[in-house]
């Protein structure tokens, strides 16, 4: 569902567009992903590196990009939860990175 900048898109990167103007995801070959730093690089799958949260506009639209998600090969981590106030669900892709999305209703956050 996302779409990709080709000016910074080659064979070791990628430039995803998540919210045009705004959020922008850059994923790299670890090869090239070393050179940026001197740490270790862990394997996802077995270690939590990043949790990743994206705000969506409605449930539905959680619903669907979780959907589209697991369609392309992730898998999910965990069921949806609904909290009342807020609708969270998460899926986990192919390099192990979890990305959780939510929905918050506004104006009702509990005091």
């Amino acid at each position: 569902g996302y779409t990709f900048n080709p000016q910074f898109t080659n064979e070791n990167a990628t430039c995803m567009i998540v919210s045009k103007d705004h959020i922008y995801v850059m994923l790299l070959v670890e090869t090239f992903f070393s050179t940026f730093t001197t740490k270790t690089i862990v394997d996802a799958r077995t270690s939590t590196e990043v949790l990743l949260c994206l705000s969506c506009e409605s449930r539905a639209q959680v619903d669907e990009l979780v959907a589209k998600a697991v369609a392309a090969g992730g898998t999910l981590p965990s069921e949806a939860k609904d909290h009342g106030f807020m609708y969270q669900h998460a899926y986990q892709d192919l390099d192990g990175h979890v990305w959780e999305l939510m929905y918050m209703e506004p104006g009702a956050v509990p005091d």
